[in-house]
C-alpha cells in the first residue's frame, strides 16, 4: 500500500532505522500469520516440524513479496521527488495473527507514506507499482515449480501468495492500491484488477493450495 501526505520536500532513496525495524516486524509477522493460515499448529492440523517449515518457506515467498511490493512503491515514489518511508500498522499486524488463527488472513501489514507535489497520475503510478512487482514476482518464481521437493513448494507458494496479494491490493478500498488506481485511470483499474483476479483464482483452480 502507498499513502500519499500533503508536504513539500526534496527526495532521495534511504531508509531509517525505523522505516527498517518496521519493515523486518511486518516482515516476521506475516510470515507467522501466513504459516499459522497454511499449518495450523494451533488447532493441531500441524506438526510443530510441518509449522517450523511453513515459517521458512513463508519468509522466502510472503517476506519477498512484500518486501519487494512496499519497496516498488518507495522506489516510484522517490523517482517522482517525493520523500516516502514505509510504516507498519501494529494494529493491522495484530489482526494479521487473530485472523490467521480463526482461518482467515487480513494483510494490511503497513504503508509507504509519502509526501510532496504529485499529481493524481504519478499517485496512480506509485499505486500501480506494488501489484505489478507481485506480477513479475509470480513470474519468477513459476519456473520453479517444475522441481520436485522443497524448491517446487517455494515456486508453488511464491505464486500462489504474489498473485494473491496482487489481487488483494487492487481492491479499490481504503489505503489499498486500488483506490489511488482507480482515482488516476479507471481502464488501467480495470484491466489490472481484472487480470489480478482472474489469475489468482485461476492459478488456485488449477493448481490448489498445495
Amino acid at each position: 500500500m502507498s499513502t500519499r501526505v500533503r508536504q513539500q520536500s526534496s527526495a532521495e532513496l534511504s531508509f531509517s532505522d525505523k522505516e527498517l525495524f518496521d519493515l523486518a516486524l511486518a516482515w516476521v509477522t506475516l510470515s507467522v500469520a501466513f504459516a499459522l493460515l497454511l499449518a495450523p499448529i494451533h488447532v493441531g492440523e500441524a506438526t510443530i516440524g510441518t509449522f517450523v517449515l511453513m515459517i521458512g518457506l513463508s519468509f522466502v515467498t510472503v517476506g519477498v513479496a512484500f518486501l519487494l511490493h512496499e519497496l516498488a512503491h518507495k522506489v516510484v515514489a522517490v523517482e517522482y521527488g517525493q520523500l516516502a518511508e514505509f510504516r507498519a500498522d501494529y494494529q493491522m499486524l495484530f489482526l494479521a495473527i487473530m485472523s490467521a488463527l480463526v482461518g482467515f488472513l487480513f494483510a494490511a501489514p503497513g504503508a509507504v507514506y509519502h509526501r510532496g507535489r504529485i499529481t493524481t497520475k504519478q499517485n496512480g503510478h506509485i499505486a500501480l507499482a506494488g501489484p505489478l512487482t507481485n506480477h513479475l514476482l509470480a513470474v519468477l518464481f513459476f519456473p520453479l515449480m517444475v522441481f520436485p521437493g522443497i524448491l517446487g513448494v517455494v515456486g508453488h507458494l511464491g505464486v500462489l501468495i504474489n498473485l494473491f496479494l496482487a489481487a488483494f491490493n487492487m481492491i479499490p478500498f481504503g489505503p489499498l492500491d486500488g483506490k489511488s488506481v482507480l482515482e488516476w485511470n479507471k481502464p488501467v483499474f480495470a484491466v489490472v484488477f481484472g487480470l489480478s483476479l482472474l489469475l489468482a483464482g485461476g492459478f488456485y483452480a488449477i493448481f490448489g493450495l498445495f
